[in-house]
């Protein structure tokens, strides 16, 4: 199953590249190759930073700075200090360059209307349903999952959603001082925090703490809206255990609430059974152990 699916991408990846020109030395007859051209599509609508860009394309610094010279050299952008901190560079288009952006989106409407004119009405729908599904999918499978302080700017951008989204959810709310003592425990040697991101953009999170020398804890687990039914929760749910197991837990443990449909059917379907409370958390009422 796994060759197949490697198999049918990489030949995808050959019949798609082909047919819209990614190999072409001049992209959509632009007089550019794929990369500027790509980059200016990213500075579209707003200024942006150097760091967002090289995160959100996930590019080396000098790759990135020598596009950023070509197309600033050009005319098309512009890349000065960020008034509000002297250590961050700012690009923005300039009237040339949106003027450059609006012809590229014009030749790529072009583009993508002669591949799928020749279809049916059928055809069509089929196939913007199933490129949906590719998209998110690929997104899915290239998140990173990275190790990170649970103190870091990631991982307060994280739980602050995830706070929010309890907050929204339970009845009566939910009080965000209640999880703050969490991040001390979620750190140093006994603990572990994760952090989903895709573009540079936070989209999931997941702590690990140790009850005790063999039995650890899943706390903090969150997945942005946006990504929930792409099997992102299921893989940071895999990671956590994973470094459950590095620190020498056995078990591992959670707990939830029954408003979390979705997280308790997760839970049951990834093998976790139901056990007493073993903690004094007011928010769940439901409490969950795995063997590792």
């Amino acid at each position: 199953m796994v060759d197949d699916a490697v198999a049918t991408l990489r030949r995808f990846n050959r019949s798609w590249s082909q047919r819209v020109g990614v190999l072409d030395e001049s992209f959509l007859g632009s007089g550019r190759s794929l990369g500027p051209v790509r980059l200016l599509f990213e500075l579209r609508g707003q200024d942006t930073s150097v760091r967002e860009l090289r995160e959100r394309l996930d590019l080396d610094s000098g790759y990135l700075s020598r596009l950023l010279r070509q197309l600033e050299a050009d005319g098309l952008i512009t890349v000065t200090p960020d008034p509000t901190d002297g250590r961050r560079r700012i690009a923005a288009l300039t009237e040339r360059g949106r003027a450059e952006q609006q012809d590229l989106d014009d030749r790529s409407d072009v583009l993508a209307h002669q591949l799928v004119d020749v279809l049916s009405e059928r055809q069509r729908a089929r196939l913007a349903e199933c490129l949906d599904q590719a998209e998110r999918l690929v997104r899915a499978a290239t998140v990173s999952l990275d190790l990170v302080h649970p103190g870091s700017e990631h991982a307060r951008t994280a739980v602050a959603a995830y706070f929010r989204e309890l907050d929204e959810t339970f009845d009566g709310g939910f009080d965000a001082a209640a999880g703050a003592d969490d991040e001390h425990a979620l750190a140093g040697a006994t603990g572990r925090f994760v952090v989903a991101v895709s573009g540079g953009a936070v989209v999931g999170c997941g702590g690990l703490q140790s009850l005790s020398d063999d039995i650890g804890e899943i706390k903090r687990m969150w997945v942005h809206r946006d990504w929930r039914g792409s099997g992102l929760a299921g893989r940071l749910l895999r990671r956590l255990e994973d470094e459950s197991r590095a620190l020498g837990h056995r078990v591992v443990r959670l707990d939830t609430n029954s408003s979390l449909a979705a997280a308790l059917a997760m839970y049951r379907a990834a093998g976790y059974v139901e056990i007493p409370r073993y903690n004094d958390n007011p928010y769940p009422d439901h409490w969950f152990e795995k063997s590792l």
